[in-house]
């Protein structure tokens, strides 16, 4: 499938786009898709022809159908392509119905009410980071992340913390996906660097962000493992000017709510489920 991985910082973006092998019509269709809702304004057909990997009229005829299909929306008056309210529904079922996002929510609450700072969860996505939450204080930083967005797993700490407990051969696919940019002079941007990262994240049992993505803003994460130890996600205490002593200082709470959110997800499972 064609598909759009978004990364981008606070002062501009960058989109790598990866031309993969597709499933037929269908796999060629959601990439269109992943293609017009990655732009995040209404898109004219022009601009999506400039990175697609489909001849023109291949284009025109999948734009058709998905708007005929009410998967995407076309203003005549505009020219302009947005997603399309069968969309937009089918987007908010799938979201109310994740296993994560509606169980962690009081966790994350009371995590950000404890620390008082910013509460990130998230979940790996064909190697990227999708955030599925976020929660703060009033007056919390602005920064990049917000929920439904996707950023890049290898300068992020919840990204981090979840490659880190990835088996090899879905690492191995997983930093392939990478685009290794310099987003900041802290940023790693090689894939040797990053598994001895890695490596000292899974013995240390969390991760870091060391201002790796956006300037002044730095995290610890922990993933969310299933009771078989496979990546169910990651929570980030995340906020502006915090070295690695005060960070550590949240470890505890971090750790607390990691462990309540994965027992939630457990017993969501029912309790009898068994897991390699």
């Amino acid at each position: 499938m064609f598909r759009l991985a978004c990364q981008a910082s606070t002062g501009g973006g960058r989109v790598n786009i990866r031309h993969e092998s597709g499933d037929g019509t269908v796999g060629k269709a959601l990439g269109v898709l992943d293609h017009v809702a990655s732009v995040g304004r209404p898109v004219r057909f022009s601009e999506l022809l400039e990175t697609s990997p489909h001849p023109k009229a291949t284009l025109y005829r999948l734009l058709q159908t998905l708007v005929s299909q009410g998967m995407l929306s076309l203003d005549p008056e505009t020219g302009t392509y947005t997603p399309g309210l069968r969309l937009v529904r089918l987007a908010h079922a799938a979201w109310s119905q994740s296993n994560l996002a509606p169980i962690a929510r009081p966790h994350l609450e009371a995590l950000a009410a404890e620390i008082g700072q910013t509460v990130h969860l998230a979940q790996l996505d064909s190697g990227q980071v999708l955030y599925l939450d976020k929660r703060g204080p009033a007056r919390a930083v602005p920064m990049y992340s917000e929920a439904g967005k996707v950023g890049p797993a290898y300068c992020t700490g919840v990204g981090k913390a979840m490659l880190a407990h990835l088996p090899e051969p879905e690492l191995a696919a997983a930093l392939d996906r990478q685009s290794w940019h310099r987003f900041t002079p802290s940023t790693i941007t090689d894939a040797d660097a990053m598994r001895a990262e890695l490596a000292a994240i899974r013995a240390a049992g969390h991760a870091f962000d060391r201002e790796e993505h956006e300037p002044g803003i730095a995290c610890i994460a922990m993933p969310v493992l299933s009771p078989g130890g496979r990546v169910q996600g990651a929570v980030s205490v995340t906020g502006q000017g915090l070295d690695k002593t005060r960070l550590l200082a949240h470890r505890p709470a971090l750790a607390a709510a990691v462990e309540r959110i994965s027992g939630a997800l457990r017993d969501w499972r029912f309790p009898d489920q068994r897991e390699g």
